[in-house]
């Protein structure tokens, strides 16, 4: 079972489909948590939604409490999130991307996904992690190709996975396969 922690966004539901693909979907408000549908979760999804990571000390504390016992995954916020959690700097960015459509590139060899492919995806986000960022296990494996943005994180140890853009959206090309990958890992 995925269990999607919601933070008010519009994309969430379009989240709760897509992965409604490959499992059983249980979706709440991240202040309604239903903590027996939590632990049985094999996999811990934080969505996109408004605001900044430090808004969401609930998400924060899930995402300890589990760190390293569930699969986790975080998209747009839900990436700032994590890395926010693993004492990243999230700043503002000097553009904003809301419906903006990027090629993003593989910049690691240990990535899940073939070092140097390319991927089209949709952007809505204001905020970024600021760099250098470093944590035990992750790497940043996907970047912008035109601005070097850190999109994707990866840590294959501790079963952790982010991506700044939005897999769901009509925007990305291949968010289906994305997410596939993610889940076999």
């Amino acid at each position: 079972m995925i269990y999607i922690i919601d933070h008010h966004d519009s994309f969430t539901q379009n989240v709760v489909h897509q992965f409604q693909n490959f499992d059983e979907v249980v979706c709440t408000n991240f202040n309604e948590i239903n903590q027996n549908k939590l632990k049985k979760a094999d996999i811990i999804v934080f969505s996109p939604g408004p605001g900044a990571p430090k808004d969401y000390p609930i998400s924060s504390e899930i995402y300890k409490k589990f760190k390293g016992k569930k699969k986790i995954i975080g998209i747009c916020l839900g990436f700032q999130q994590i890395l926010h959690c693993e004492n990243g700097k999230i700043v503002e960015q000097k553009k904003i991307y809301h419906g903006f459509q990027s090629k993003i590139k593989v910049t690691s060899k240990n990535s899940l996904f073939k070092k140097n492919s390319q991927f089209t995806v949709g952007r809505y986000h204001s905020l970024k992690l600021k760099e250098p960022f470093a944590a035990k296990n992750f790497e940043i494996t996907m970047r912008c190709a035109i601005s070097n943005t850190a999109m994707t994180i990866e840590n294959n140890k501790e079963k952790i996975f982010g991506f700044q853009f939005h897999p769901e959206s009509f925007l990305t090309e291949n968010g289906n396969l994305l997410i596939k990958k993610i889940l076999s890992a």
